[in-house]
């Protein structure tokens, strides 16, 4: 994991920053947070990505005109896909699992991945869903954030695929952030329709103030994540003191893996008021941003947080409510899985065949195509993919889970109804 920042020196190895050094590492990391801030306000004016190969202009521009959008069509979702060198494959699966017409997709592959991976998970996408072409709605990005296991490029990256999201495809109600070891329960057509009944304006993110005897480390912990200013760099950097907890705002904590409105990404890309930039600033220091960025910007707006719900919509197998990951779910775990409802379930080993079961019983997903939608027009047939031909798309046939899945949502909504406000001080 990380290493100590050095004395005199500054070198990575030793005990930390020497008291007398105060006054540099105050000016440090003043300069680190500014510099943080604003490459993520350039993030939203440059976008690099790499373009997935693309149909015959006029065939897109026809695809594309007959998705409907707006409060009176079906809800369209912005998924941010993340992995890490060696999950290309992971990726393109997850991908095929949750791909939908009418959703928009960035794939993140960590810097640590060799560019032929990106390459290659870039081709992969294209040759499993000819829609992709037609409807260009996945982007790989071409030039990712590294990928420290701790520090603030993990925050760094989901902001910046955000704002892709908002500069390319300015039309979705939900971002949803999944990893190379999540998959999706229920289909797309059921996930769409039952989001279909849900206010807009929500926002699906687990969060608590209660950080108890963690403080020391989550809170007053001062880290440096050498990966956001030196390239190819996966560790961090350690602070000897700590600063004290924040007293201009609440610090809240919770799951890293939200769904959240555009409104409210929009106001944290965007930044019309203050509270998003100083969040930013205070998080580009704290071990984990990504359990707490989110969580703190959102309870602390007067704006954003009587519309939250406190549930990330995922399956977790916790034996023990103090492990810090949940454990690797199994065969075993399958029919409480699916009788969850939840639409989301992790983690998952790569190619655990729990994965296959998942995909043989509830999604009907073929080993080397998306998952089958009312969208999908062609026939079925052992050497043919019947989504390699589409036609209105506007049209969902939710199946069985989906009425396991509503009744998931609409429980959450009510548990949500009955707190008042989830955002508990």
């Amino acid at each position: 994991m990380g290493t100590g920042m050095g004395g005199a020196k500054g070198g990575a190895g030793g005990g930390g920053w020497l008291p007398g050094e105060r006054w540099w590492r105050v000016l440090f990391l003043a300069l680190a947070a500014v510099s943080f801030l604003i490459s993520l306000i350039l993030l939203f004016l440059s976008a690099p990505r790499l373009r997935l190969p693309g149909v015959a202009p006029s065939a897109s521009a026809a695809a594309v005109s007959t998705v409907r959008r707006g409060p009176d069509a079906p809800p369209c979702l912005a998924y941010l896909l993340i992995g890490a060198r060696g999950d290309g494959r992971r990726l393109l699966r997850l991908l095929l699992a949750v791909y939908h017409p009418r959703n928009r997709y960035v794939l993140h592959l960590s810097a640590d991945a060799p560019d032929d991976e990106r390459r290659s998970l870039a081709a992969g996408v294209f040759a499993a869903a000819p829609a992709v072409g037609a409807f260009e709605n996945v982007a790989v990005v071409g030039n990712p954030t590294a990928g420290t296991p701790v520090g603030s490029s993990g925050l760094a990256g989901t902001l910046r695929a955000a704002a892709v999201l908002l500069r390319l495809h300015p039309d979705w109600d939900w971002f949803v952030t999944l990893n190379a070891a999540d998959y999706p329960l229920v289909t797309q057509d059921d996930l769409i329709h039952a989001l279909s009944s849900v206010p807009r304006d929500l926002n699906f993110i687990y969060h608590t103030s209660n950080i108890g005897s963690k403080e020391p480390e989550k809170v007053q912990q001062i880290i440096v994540d050498a990966g956001i200013y030196l390239s190819g760099r996966t560790n961090f950097f350690r602070a000897t003191q700590k600063r004290p907890a924040p007293e201009a705002f609440k610090f809240f904590t919770g799951s890293p893996w939200v769904i959240l409105n555009r409104r409210f990404i929009e106001y944290c890309v965007l930044a019309w008021e203050n509270l998003p930039r100083i969040l930013l600033m205070y998080f580009n220091n704290i071990i984990q941003p990504q359990e707490g960025y989110f969580h703190s910007v959102i309870c602390n707006s007067l704006e954003f947080r009587n519309f939250t719900v406190n549930n990330d919509l995922r399956f977790m197998q916790r034996d023990d409510p103090a492990q810090t990951e949940a454990p690797f779910l199994s065969r075993e775990h399958y029919g409480q899985m699916v009788d969850s409802g939840a639409p989301f379930a992790r983690p998952f080993r790569e190619n655990d065949p729990l994965l296959d079961q998942i995909d043989g019983n509830i999604l009907k997903r073929w080993s080397r195509g998306p998952v089958p939608g009312a969208w999908c027009s062609g026939t079925k047939r052992w050497f043919s993919d019947p989504c390699s031909q589409w036609g209105n798309v506007n049209i969902v046939r939710p199946g069985p889970q989906a009425v396991k899945l509503h009744q998931y949502v609409n429980q959450t909504l009510e548990e949500a109804k009955s707190r008042s406000n989830s955002c508990r001080r």
